[in-house]
C-alpha cells in the first residue's frame, strides 16, 4: 500500500496502476499520467462521495466550471481554491 505522495509520484512511470487502489485513487493516477478519458471513466459511473470529488476535479483540469461545480456539490466538497496541482495532491493524499 502506498504511504507517501512521493512513492504514489514515482508510481506514475508504471504501466498501470496496482489493482488494490480504489477507483479514485487509480483516476488520480491515470490523470497524473495525461489520460483524462480513462480517470473519468473510473468514477464517471460511481455514485461514492470520494468518486464525486474526484469526478469534480477531472472537470475542473477539463475547464468546465459548471460541471465541476456540480460534482464538488455532490461529494458535499466546496469548491477547491488552489491550483490543479495543489488539488490533485490534495486528493491523492486523502486517498492514500
Amino acid at each position: 500500500m502506498m504511504k507517501t505522495l512521493t512513492v504514489f509520484k514515482h508510481s506514475l512511470a508504471d504501466t498501470a496502476p496496482s489493482n488494490s487502489w480504489s477507483a479514485p485513487l487509480k483516476a488520480l493516477w491515470y490523470d497524473g499520467k495525461g489520460d483524462w478519458n480513462t480517470a473519468h471513466a473510473l468514477v464517471d459511473q460511481l455514485n461514492d462521495q470520494a468518486a464525486a470529488h474526484v469526478h469534480a476535479y477531472l472537470h475542473r483540469v477539463e475547464g468546465d466550471q459548471w460541471n465541476a461545480n456540480y460534482w464538488y456539490g455532490r461529494a458535499k466538497q466546496p469548491p477547491f481554491e488552489g491550483s490543479l496541482a495543489q488539488e490533485w495532491e490534495a486528493l491523492v493524499q486523502s486517498f492514500l
